[in-house]
């Protein structure tokens, strides 16, 4: 992939992070509206990623077949229009509705690993995933802000704009970005490697990137704890506003971009991938764990902010180290497989955390903890292995 075009790719990115990070500091308040409860907060998070689940490692696979840049800017549209039905919304169901089609046309995310993974080698995998890591991250950063900003104009307003960014993003990708992976007649007539339900069982069955997926699932699921906690706690507990509420996931998003830009630094450093992934798990569960015991402002920012921090290194570590490990035929259907698993890890995280949030707000964030220990535990065998 030519720099150029890696970069067009970067902007698309940023552009459709913003739009999903808008929502994040608006959608329990927007929902209460609807009444919207903590637990049904946990399970309208989880119909995106159920959703997302069952279509990304399917998208994935289809860009393997037909090329990378149909397939982006379908998802892009489909986001486009789940934003326009979150806007237009009056009543819960049409939310719900919202998410789900925003999940099954959600390949947005592996199908552009996918394009990054087509021409990069194993030297400059790390960097470049980092680099697209900072790319949704810091529409993350963006996003919340924006979303906070915009309440203060509607409650709709931060959909609308997260809509029209989106259709940017679509035009973007159709106008502006190259194929990473041209297909003609002939070469999809021969192509074999149709994706199967199955796959996501024997790719867990692969040593390496097995346990890599399997560490992701996990990390996801602790993150996605952590997310619902996050708007709970800051609501309930903290009482600050979207606002302030958007400023605070910004400082967060920083951080993880600061991590993914010293990728390149922290190869350097270490010649594994997977003893980096193993040493930021051990700092995220420390940061974790003890946010649980905190009820006051500062120091809880604190330890979300070093949780951001080393948690930026995950999704470089573990997508350098599946793309290492696969060949560019079945790019897009391996790294569908392991979006997916991730999904599932959106889908259990916020569930489990609306439950526990019936019994303390703190003991969401013991429970991410305990996901981060066993991903963390897991790092020794990936280590051994790779």
């Amino acid at each position: 992939m030519k720099d150029k075009n890696l970069w067009v790719l970067v902007f698309v990115c940023i552009i459709n992070s913003v739009g999903f990070g808008i929502i994040v500091p608006v959608l329990y308040s927007y929902g209460k509206t609807f009444g919207l409860t903590g637990i049904m907060l946990g399970v309208l998070t989880a119909s995106f990623s159920i959703a997302q689940f069952f279509a990304t490692p399917v998208l994935g696979s289809l860009s393997d077949k037909w090329g990378r840049k149909p397939l982006l800017a379908i998802s892009l549209a489909g986001t486009c229009l789940s934003f326009l039905l979150f806007a237009e919304a009056k009543v819960l169901w049409i939310l719900f509705a919202a998410r789900i089609l925003d999940g099954l046309t959600g390949g947005n995310i592996s199908v552009a690993q996918a394009m990054v993974a087509d021409t990069a080698t194993t030297a400059n995998r790390a960097k470049r995933f980092g680099i697209l890591s900072s790319a949704f991250a810091f529409g993350f950063v963006v996003g919340p802000l924006v979303g906070g900003l915009f309440t203060r104009l509607s409650p709709q307003a931060p959909f609308f704009f997260a809509a029209g960014i989106s259709l940017i993003g679509t035009l973007c990708t159709i106008f502006l970005l190259k194929e990473t992976n041209p297909t003609d007649k002939k070469s999809r007539a021969g192509f074999s490697n149709q994706f199967k339900f199955a796959s996501l069982i024997s790719t867990l069955k692969r040593p390496v990137i097995g346990t890599a997926v399997f560490i992701g699932f996990l990390l996801t699921m602790g993150q996605f704890t952590m997310i619902i906690g996050f708007q709970i706690f800051s609501k309930d507990i903290l009482k600050i506003t979207p606002a302030s509420m958007g400023i605070f996931m910004a400082a967060f998003g920083i951080c993880g971009i600061i991590a993914q830009m010293c990728v390149p630094f922290f190869t350097k450093v270490f010649s594994s991938k997977s003893v980096i992934l193993l040493l930021s798990s051990l700092l995220c569960l420390v940061a974790m764990f003890v946010s649980g015991f905190l009820t006051v402002l500062v120091p809880f920012a604190v330890c979300l902010c070093v949780y951001g921090l080393f948690n930026g290194l995950r999704n470089p570590m573990l997508n350098a180290i599946i793309a290492d490990n696969i060949d560019k035929a079945e790019q897009g259907k391996v790294l569908g497989v392991n979006q997916s698993y991730a999904s599932i890890g959106q889908t259990i995280g916020p569930l489990t955390a609306g439950l526990a949030a019936a019994v303390s707000v703190h003991s969401v964030f013991f429970l991410s903890s305990f996901y981060i220990l066993i991903a963390f535990l897991l790092c020794f065998r990936l280590n051994a292995k790779e």
